[in-house]
């Protein structure tokens, strides 16, 4: 069951979210090249070899209806400036991840993420009728988690030794949700926010 229709653009008055394809692979290597974008990740994305096959990986996702990786682009210069994505997508149970989100980053703390964030939940619950959107993050990733919180994201709590790091260590995940529930009052924030 292919649950989200593609192609999907999302587009706000800062940013707009592309699929992902392979002519935006150059532009999203140089960007990783910033090796604090990786510190709480799982992998180094700043090794070329490395991103290039998480991104191909996505795109096979794509095709298989278990991701669907975005683009952020910079409406102001039509500037490649991260990526994002949908993930761990149960049409079945109507929920899913946002999740391996990364800027440049010259874009932290700018306001751009907030905006995407938006667009991606307004897709999810204005368009997908989704009952459960998760948000999860490195446990001692601060920055991450504040934003989520700011973003609306009730946090759930930490899932201990969730993933194995490239460098061998053990990351536990910190796990945030949003339901319809919440979804109106959320909304209202993010677009006060936006404005």
């Amino acid at each position: 069951m292919n649950w989200l229709q593609t192609p999907i653009i999302l587009q706000g008055s800062k940013v707009r979210l592309e699929p992902l394809n392979r002519e935006h692979f150059e532009a999203l290597m140089r960007i990783a090249q910033a090796t604090e974008i990786w510190t709480h990740f799982s992998v180094n994305g700043a090794n070329p070899d490395i991103l290039v096959t998480e991104l191909k990986t996505a795109l096979a996702k794509r095709a298989s209806g278990e991701q669907y990786p975005f683009v952020i682009i910079d409406m102001a210069n039509n500037k490649i400036i991260g990526s994002t994505r949908f993930m761990n997508i149960f049409p079945e149970h109507r929920k899913l991840e946002i999740g391996w989100t990364w800027y440049d980053p010259a874009y932290w703390g700018t306001g751009y993420n907030i905006e995407c964030k938006y667009l991606l939940l307004f897709y999810c619950f204005e368009v997908l009728k989704s009952v459960r959107v998760e948000i999860l993050t490195n446990e001692k990733n601060e920055r991450s988690r504040a934003a989520i919180e700011k973003i609306g994201g009730k946090f759930e709590g930490i899932l201990r030794n969730d993933r194995m790091r490239s460098d061998g260590t053990l990351r536990n995940t910190a796990i945030y949700s949003i339901i319809p529930e919440e979804w109106e009052e959320v909304k209202s924030m993010l677009e006060g926010m936006v404005k």
